[in-house]
């Protein structure tokens, strides 16, 4: 194929993760001599500053910055590191005091400015922790690392006795990032009980309403628009067929549409990921329109469905377990399809272990078909997080760390005691995986909750709009 941007960066990129570094060194060289200027040139500079020596990563750095200014907050913070490495602290702050000021609203530079808030946390400077995390929050405030700066510099407010301005960072972070994991922690500092603790929200049973109507969709044709607002789901998908022309470079409404016309005829994943990845658009048009998307009713609805909703509650009433805990566990571990198995062989709703189902059945006399059949998945997949529970004694945090690490590893961190609160314990999981799985899980139960509970949807409105 004649070599374009992507299709060397690609390829060089291809070799440095199988471990082949000349190789990898020789394709990114040969892609910043054939296109100097393309954005994955810049790409391809930042990854090969990683495989080259210090004085030639500096010397790349330095060159991003100079033709990519829309990367170089990236190539400040990671010449920052070379340089500290190198035990030339001057020269490190330097870099720094230029990304902080010159590129202080980048992404790189929200989060070198959390990790030192971290570092300062850890090493009990609290003071300085805050300091760090309250300049993400005026200078980046829509980084990625924002809402989890918020909670924490109210978490370490908290441990200076400040309780007034522990509550106004817990509030604006409910405020601000009311979709985040850090938000569900937030209320439940600011002694939110409707919504649950680790300790308590296993046996919670919030009221679930769902959308009555159907808001007409950003694409397609009138008569695909009354197929899908009569709930008529398999006939607007094939109406879809024919009308969606561009599928290999679709419009932001048109991928928000198809999106969810494949969760009306159960293509979960596929679906779910057509919506979830319009945030990865980088035009400004691509942006405006992302930002309309989102105000669609179904924008929030298609990221958090509710597949096999009777079926779910069904199960979780059997093991006395709260319904959105376990959908919000179903959608992390499966996106709900039934029949995905995982590279390591679990399989189903609940992506369970052909071994873990032998030994259920050993210890119950449960019989199942299938993994495949979601009914069979739900029975053993229900029993296993309520076993976990019962190991646990309902602690929920514990019990859903088990489901994804095992109990033995569960077990360890909580007998190292080397963290003051639950917080401090899920930040200190060792594992990034099980960090990420349970944030994912319990942030996905707050949105569940957000979106479909109105008590809870309510209590948020009049919060965010007294806060406003």
């Amino acid at each position: 194929a004649t070599p374009s941007p992507q299709t060397l960066y690609r390829a060089a990129r291809g070799l440095q993760v199988g471990g082949e570094r000349a190789a990898a060194i020789a394709g990114y060289q040969r892609l910043i001599a054939a296109f100097p200027e393309a954005p994955e040139t810049a790409e391809g500079m930042l990854k090969l500053s990683f495989l080259v020596d210090d004085a030639t990563a500096i010397a790349l750095l330095d060159q991003v910055v100079t033709t990519f200014p829309d990367r170089a907050g990236e190539a400040l913070a990671t010449k920052v590191e070379v340089l500290t490495d190198l035990n030339s602290p001057e020269a490190a702050a330097q870099s720094r005091e230029t990304l902080f000021t010159t590129y202080g609203e980048s992404e790189a530079a929200a989060d070198l400015r959390f990790r030192y808030a971290r570092d300062a946390g850890q090493g009990g400077d609290w003071s300085g922790a805050i300091a760090w995390a309250e300049q993400i929050l005026d200078q980046n405030p829509d980084s990625d690392v924002a809402a989890e700066a918020g909670f924490w510099a109210g978490k370490w407010q908290q441990w200076t006795g400040q309780s007034a301005a522990a509550q106004a960072l817990f509030e604006q972070v409910l405020r601000d990032y009311p979709e985040s994991y850090f938000a569900w922690r937030s209320a439940v500092a600011l002694g939110w009980e409707e919504v649950g603790d680790f300790q308590t929200v296993r046996n919670l049973q919030p009221a679930v309403v769902l959308p009555s109507q159907r808001q007409p969709l950003s694409a397609g044709s009138k008569t695909l628009q009354e197929l899908y607002q009569l709930g008529q789901d398999q006939d607007a998908w094939a109406a879809w067929q024919l009308e969606f022309a561009d599928r290999q470079t679709p419009t932001v409404e048109d991928q928000f549409t198809d999106g969810i016309l494949r969760l009306g005829v159960g293509d979960n994943l596929d679906g779910m990921y057509m919506v979830s990845s319009l945030a990865w658009r980088e035009t400004p048009e691509e942006q405006a329109a992302y930002d309309q998307i989102q105000q669609h009713p179904a924008y929030d609805q298609a990221l958090y469905p509710f597949p096999f909703a009777e079926a779910i509650a069904r199960w979780s009433a059997e093991r006395q377990l709260n319904p959105l805990l376990v959908t919000a566990l179903i959608r992390q571990e499966s996106r709900f399809e039934p029949q995905i198995e995982s590279v390591v062989g679990a399989r189903g709703l609940m992506q369970v272990m052909p071994a873990t189902a032998d030994w259920i059945q050993e210890q119950t006399g449960i019989t199942i078909a299938s993994l495949d059949n979601p009914e069979d998945n739900l029975n053993l997949g229900t029993w296993y997080l309520d076993y976990t529970h019962r190991e646990y004694d309902n602690h929920s945090l514990y019990a859903v760390a088990s489901y994804n690490a095992g109990p033995g590893n569960v077990a360890d961190w909580i007998d190292r005691n080397n963290y003051r609160d639950v917080d401090e314990f899920v930040d200190r999981i060792p594992f990034p995986e099980t960090k990420g799985y349970v944030e994912s899980v319990f942030g996905g139960y707050w949105n569940y909750l957000r979106l479909y509970n109105p008590e809870i949807a309510q209590c948020l409105a009049r919060h965010r709009g007294n806060a406003s």
